[in-house]
Order: structure tokens, then sequence, then C-alpha cells
């Protein structure tokens, strides 16, 4: 079988659509006619995915003023939080990002836990948190 006439018919007949969508048949799908509810994604792809999303997310935190000035620890914590919630949300937390740019951890951390996210996600927050303060990353 020609694949490539296979793959130009299959971009024709369901279209490319970048965002999840409910088929005719009620079921979730992505791309060209992926159906995420019966067959959803493989290991493979799950971290393709993933890794496209960890280089998206370091991109965005390069956009940040006091990016480089942050040690390896606190990256991984704004990296974290940016991956979470998208930078436009991150931004948003303008006292913590100015304890940040000062490079006030104790400060940073107080407004992390003064926050709506930080009851919404949990132990996450708290691992968050106690890596602010402490400068300490636990596996």
């Amino acid at each position: 079988m020609d694949k490539v006439a296979f793959e130009k018919h299959l971009r024709w007949a369901e279209a490319e659509r970048l965002f999840p969508y409910k088929c005719s048949a009620d079921k979730l799908t992505i791309g060209v006619g992926r159906n995420l509810d019966d067959r959803g994604i493989t290991k493979d792809e799950s971290a393709f995915l993933l890794n496209t999303d960890i280089e998206n997310t370091l991109d965005e935190c390069r956009r940040l003023d006091y990016w480089n000035n942050l040690d390896p620890v606190r990256q991984l914590i704004v990296a974290d939080m940016v991956f979470n919630l998208g930078f436009a949300r991150f931004k948003r937390f303008v006292k913590l990002n100015a304890a940040l740019a000062l490079q006030d951890y104790s400060l940073a951390a107080h407004e992390m836990k003064d926050s709506r996210w930080y009851t919404q996600v949990g132990r996450r927050a708290e691992k968050l948190h106690t890596a602010m303060i402490t400068g300490v990353w636990n596996d």
C-alpha cells in the first residue's frame, strides 16, 4: 500500500485538529483522527509530548528577567509552576515574581503559600514550598 497516499487521504478525510474535540461518534479525538477515548497514546508518544512541553516551559522561563540568577533548585520550582499554571498565569503571581527577582526566597515561599494555587495542588505545593525555603530538592 502507498502510505503517503493513505496519509494524504486521512489528512483530507479527518482534517488535523491540534486541540481535543468530540468526533461524530462522540469520542475525544485529537490530531488526525486519533481516538483518545479508545486508543489513548503510547508511552513513546507521552515521552515525546512531555519533552516538548519541558522545552517549551524552559523557553518561557528564560523570558523571566531573574531566571539566570536563580540556583538550580529555585529554577526547578519556577519551571514546575510555569508548567503547571502556564506562563501567563504564573506571571500574575506579581509578589512571588518580585520576591524571586530579589532572591528573597523566604518571601517567595510565603507568597506561594498565600495563594489559591497552594491549596489546589496539595502535596506538590508543599514540596515546592519546602524546597523554596531550604534550597534543597528532595526526590
